[in-house]
């Protein structure tokens, strides 16, 4: 079964996008095409987008699911005529939420990405400099100054999960990718052993890791399944002796394994 997806909002779009693809991926068995449709804030732009939702009805013979936050009455109205399944996200909590705290809501878009605390926002560019300074193990000697330090071996996900940890979150991360140089010697680098405390280490499925390193550099002795294997295999003896947690990125996504590390270091989070 194949459906169109509509993403919709009169803002960002964030919000719509973040819920309607958590519910949507409890439905494994459908082809979901999704189309992401941030700022609807027009009649001329809602009666555009509902032509383009007749042709997707028309295509796959099936009318399209739309997932939106449309706080303007009169362009959601357009949306809901038009020949889809539509669902407002919104709409089951604002007005309980309003009858609850006695205050009416503003229904003003873009709120839930507005930079309504400064400080917060310039922490939060703040430590997406310092991931980015300290990326792949530039800078080791500013290990002491970061909240969290990630330990693995290259393309185990380190970087990413950084820059998350910093965009969402405000963390000064850094990440350190142990090297053939640390496996020759059999340990990584006295400044890791020197933040012990705050290392979480990453490991990876050997087969997963192939793929992706075949994907970087295809037909390299560093993508093949062996050297995946062995890297896994050194670097757990070195997560062992470090006395360090240790987190599968094999099926567990970015913001899963970041929650795992902010249960541990909640307390740098305002």
């Amino acid at each position: 079964m194949k459906r169109t997806v509509y993403f919709v909002s009169e803002s960002t779009g964030i919000t719509a996008e973040t819920v309607g693809h958590s519910l949507i991926s409890q439905f494994d068995s459908v082809d979901f095409e999704q189309v992401y449709m941030p700022y609807i804030n027009t009649v001329l732009r809602a009666q555009a987008l509902t032509a383009r939702m007749q042709e997707a009805a028309d295509r796959d013979g099936v009318r399209p699911v739309v997932f939106a936050t449309m706080l303007d009455a009169e362009v959601g109205d357009i949306l809901r005529a038009g020949n889809c399944f539509y669902l407002e996200l919104f709409e089951g909590f604002i007005d309980p939420l309003s009858r609850e705290l006695g205050v009416a809501p503003s229904r003003k878009s873009g709120r839930s990405h507005a930079i309504t605390k400064p400080s917060s926002y310039t922490k939060r560019i703040d430590a997406i400099n310092f991931a980015m300074a300290n990326d792949d193990g530039v800078r080791p000697d500013n290990f002491n100054h970061a909240d969290v330090v990630l330990l693995g071996v290259s393309r185990s996900g380190k970087t990413p999960t950084c820059l998350y940890l910093a965009m969402h979150y405000g963390l000064r991360p850094a990440n350190y990718p142990i090297t053939e140089e640390d496996f020759e010697r059999g340990d990584v680098s006295p400044l890791v052993w020197a933040c012990r405390e705050k290392v979480f280490a990453l490991t990876i499925d050997a087969q997963r890791l192939q793929r992706i390193r075949e994907e970087r550099r295809p037909g390299s002795p560093y993508a093949s399944l062996e050297r995946c294997q062995e890297d896994i295999r050194r670097a757990a003896q070195m997560f062992k002796r470090l006395e360090v947690p240790v987190l599968n990125t094999t099926n567990q996504s970015i913001e899963e394994i970041s929650s795992h590390i902010l249960k541990r270091v909640k307390t740098h989070i305002e």
